[in-house]
């Protein structure tokens, strides 16, 4: 897959962490990335995943993909927080349709 970004959002398809959202903090090669959550799956022992078990979005954690080119400390709770965010915004264009609460 070409359209691969470190700092993608993406959620799990198939596995026990299925449903789960995830954050890319690496790339394998073609077939497999790292995943990390900050909960089920720690920065420092990130899910080696095949990427045909992974639904990508569209978004960036553009915080996340700047502290990894600047070779900052990435915190358990910095991705904690930016995937429990995507939960709720994904919760919020289900319940109110898919142009968010306006």
């Amino acid at each position: 897959m070409d359209n691969i970004a470190l700092g993608q959002i993406v959620h799990s398809r198939a596995g026990r962490d299925k449903g789960r959202y995830f954050v890319v903090v690496g790339i394998v090669d073609e077939n497999y990335v790292l995943i990390a959550d900050g909960d089920l799956r720690k920065i420092e022992s990130p899910k080696k995943k095949k990427i045909k078990h992974l639904v990508f979005h569209d978004k960036l954690a553009v915080d996340i993909v700047e502290k990894i080119k600047t070779n900052q400390r990435i915190t358990n709770a910095d991705l904690k927080k930016l995937c429990s965010q995507w939960v709720y915004y994904k919760e919020v264009r289900l319940a109110y349709g898919k142009r968010g609460c306006n």
